[in-house]
């Protein structure tokens, strides 16, 4: 797909000055004062029901007014101009019964902007003047149910607003727009709607835009109205590349400072900055003055937080115009060397960094793997099968992993209305979903469903490279990171060469034809069972390991994740030497560079702490260092039928310890039976309370802290011990 100039030159011009975008079309119009009469004009006289109020439809019945405010801002100093198309979809023209006038509001608009900038240009050559195609957020939101009562009704999905987005970019492309403006943006999943239409146009088309995002932060919480924060909003949308990021509306200046400074930090794009003119006073007015608003807006500048700046509500031409002179001559921001992480997000953001270690993927909210949560979605209790997931995240997963695959569920519904009530719950909503099944229909089903970035799990070469590049792509344009499985035409990879051979291919089809980010690639290697009684399985777990370090050596940046019950099927119902053997493997894989798991992340046993004796013995099966491996782990696994690797009689002996090892061995294993008593007794040796926390409690939580650095605690065991 061909990029327009336009893509050099605003890039060349930015790189030279900061940008000016015009103010509000919404005040401009009101100081015209158009009565009913005037909306309508002659060809809508007879129309059935009321338009005043309907900005967008002033283009098609007052187009010189619409076309001269276009001219008032580019003559105040705009470089960039915004079509008058904030409601012209679909969705939001419903509203006047006018929804098959969406693509012509739009082409028009366009066309009339596009007028405009010519005129300026022929007065005034020195520079280039542009037609920002805006797509407003409709009146309808894609994240939030409207009944109290329902929290997972939607009054409208995925689907209708990119239908409706598809036919309003077609209009302002064929209008004449240079870049599209999608803008205001309260509801992330709203955007991605459009971003998806957006792309599909392009491609329709056989050209590409470039493209303006800017959400709006609605109150204080510095968050949208969907409940994300910028970050979080800036990992939603970076998969469409687009040529700025920025906020608009909602709040003045001063209020909108420290969010756009917090895009600023994690955005290796384009800064755009409007905000309205002031906070709306108790009429609903603006009353911030042009040199004030501009006062504010130059230390944005001043301070290198923008490269595009303009105005909203409230603003007019002599706001622009104070904008315009009050950064000229100002640096524009210098676009940051953001890392390669992969940046995912729920409400929050979340960044895969090396510092994080390894990520616990929560594993049960999943219908094939655990049998309560496929009993309570089987009887539609979704309210219990909510605070499965909440455990999952307060147990410590920074990712939750949902699965609905289950032969008598219609595995799409299930999905939907699970992640929709999700949407409504912060606590588990807060963290990035990965959407787990064997079937797309499904997983694209989910993808309509979350605003944040999520992860496929996930796609492979199983049905050969065309189905595989059309996967990817679509993951993409939705916005996920993904997971790879080691699968191929032939089967799934059993050995490390295999493995190796399958990941390699995959990572170049994927980086080289469909443009996914090395960095939002997890393979997986395929965890299998061990310790099954056939020898060829016996080097599972090992040729895991070793292709996860031949994976994160040779295919820069990916990921490595597995699901790590596979691996201890063998010994189902024995939950001591499962979790004992997940321990094991987790601490060989993660130093071989294994930073992602599927785990209970409830349950996972300290390496440094199991029972010696039973280490050695999962230590000898996961890395097959004996024939005899499996046999010996047999015939001592009785023994170990509690929990955490731990006997099944209760082992108190560490209860005659000093009360400071007492408290260090409380807290690496998450023991809180006798926290209140230990407390009370170092708080006796102390002067001050405060002592102990600094003293005991401090020290022990160092140790927690070397050993979750050495790999040998993992973050739920953190969590707990916190």
């Amino acid at each position: 797909m061909k990029k327009t100039d336009v893509f050099d030159r605003l890039t060349e011009a930015a790189a030279s000055r900061i940008l000016v975008l015009d103010g509000a079309m919404g005040t401009e119009i009101q100081q015209l004062k158009f009565d009913e009469a005037a909306y309508r004009g002659a060809r809508f006289a007879d129309w059935p029901s009321d338009v005043k109020g309907n900005n967008d439809l002033l283009s098609l019945t007052q187009p010189d007014a619409i076309r001269q405010i276009h001219v008032d801002y580019l003559n105040a100093g705009a470089d960039i101009v915004a079509t008058n198309t904030f409601s012209s979809t679909t969705i939001a023209q419903a509203d006047y019964g006018m929804e098959e006038l969406a693509y012509e509001l739009n082409e028009v608009s366009a066309r009339l902007a596009r007028e405009a900038c010519d005129i300026v240009e022929t007065q005034d050559p020195s520079r280039k003047r542009y037609v920002a195609g805006g797509l407003g957020p409709t009146n309808r939101t894609a994240s939030i149910s409207p009944d109290v009562n329902n929290p997972g009704y939607r009054a409208v999905s995925f689907d209708d607003l990119r239908i409706a987005y598809a036919e309003a970019v077609r209009g302002l492309i064929a209008g004449g727009a240079d870049l599209i403006l999608v803008e205001t943006i309260f509801d992330t999943l709203n955007a991605k709607a459009a971003l998806f239409a957006i792309d599909e146009v392009f491609d329709e088309v056989g050209k590409k835009l470039p493209v303006m995002v800017s959400g709006t932060i609605t109150d204080l919480s510095g968050r949208t109205l969907s409940g994300q924060t910028p970050e979080a909003f800036w990992n939603s949308v970076s998969h469409s590349e687009p040529l700025t990021i920025g906020l608009n509306c909602a709040l003045g200046a001063r209020e909108m400072r420290a969010h756009v400074a917090e895009l600023g930090r994690v955005a290796d794009t384009l800064v755009c900055a409007y905000p309205n003119a002031g906070l709306p006073n108790e009429f609903g007015e603006y009353d911030e003055s042009p040199e004030h608003m501009a006062g504010l807006i130059r230390e944005f500048a001043e301070a290198e937080l923008v490269n595009v700046v303009g105005g909203c509500c409230g603003t007019t031409p002599a706001h622009i115009k104070a904008i315009a002179e009050a950064v000229e001559g100002l640096a524009p921001r210098a676009i940051p060397d953001v890392p390669r992480h992969m940046r995912l997000s729920g409400l929050e953001p979340f960044v895969v960094t090396p510092e994080v270690n390894f990520v616990n993927v929560g594993e049960r909210t999943n219908v094939t793997g655990s049998a309560r949560f496929r009993k309570l979605i089987k009887n539609g209790d979704y309210n219990t099968a909510l605070d499965v997931a909440r455990d999952q995240v307060e147990n410590g997963a920074q990712i939750i992993d949902v699965n609905m695959d289950e032969g008598l569920l219609d595995s799409e519904e299930a999905m939907v209305t699970f992640l929709n009530l999700i949407a409504a719950e912060p606590d588990i909503a807060r963290v990035p979903i990965m959407i787990d099944s064997s079937k797309w229909t499904v997983i694209e089903a989910g993808l309509k469903c979350i605003q944040g970035k999520g992860v496929v799990n996930s796609i492979s070469m199983k049905e050969g490279e065309e189905a595989f590049i059309e996967q990817a792509k679509l993951v993409r344009r939705y916005g996920a990171a993904v997971v790879v499985m080691a699968f191929d035409e032939q089967g799934q990879a059993d050995t490390y060469e295999r493995k190796i051979e399958i990941c390699e291919r995959s990572y170049k089809i994927l980086t080289e034809k469909v443009g996914l980010p090395p960095e939002d690639i997890i393979f997986d290697p395929n965890v299998f069972a061990v310790a099954t009684g056939i020898e060829e399985h016996n080097n599972y777990g090992n040729d895991f390991i070793e292709a996860t370090g031949w994976i994160r050596q040779n295919l820069p940046h990916a990921h490595v994740s597995g699901g790590v019950s596979n691996l201890s099927f063998s010994f189902r119902g024995n939950e001591g030497v499962r979790e004992a053997m997940h321990s094991v493997f987790l601490y060989h894989a993660i130093a071989k560079g294994m930073d992602m798991g599927i785990v209970n992340a409830g349950q996972l046993a300290v390496y440094d702490k199991l029972e010696p004796e039973l280490r050695e013995l999962c230590e000898d099966v996961v890395l097959n260092r004996s024939s005899e491996a499996t046999d010996r782990l047999l015939d001592a696994a009785e023994r170990w039928k509690g929990e955490g690797g731990k006997k099944k009689e209760a082992d108190l002996t560490w209860r005659t310890w000093d009360v400071a090892k007492r408290l260090e061995h409380a807290l690496v294993n998450g023991i809180d039976d006798y926290v209140v008593e230990d407390t009370e007794e170092a708080r006796q040796n102390f002067d001050r309370p405060l002592h102990v926390i600094e003293g005991p409690l401090m020290d022990g939580m160092n140790v927690v802290g070397d050993l979750f650095g050495s790999g040998q605690m993992f973050l739920p065991q953190v969590v707990k011990s916190a």
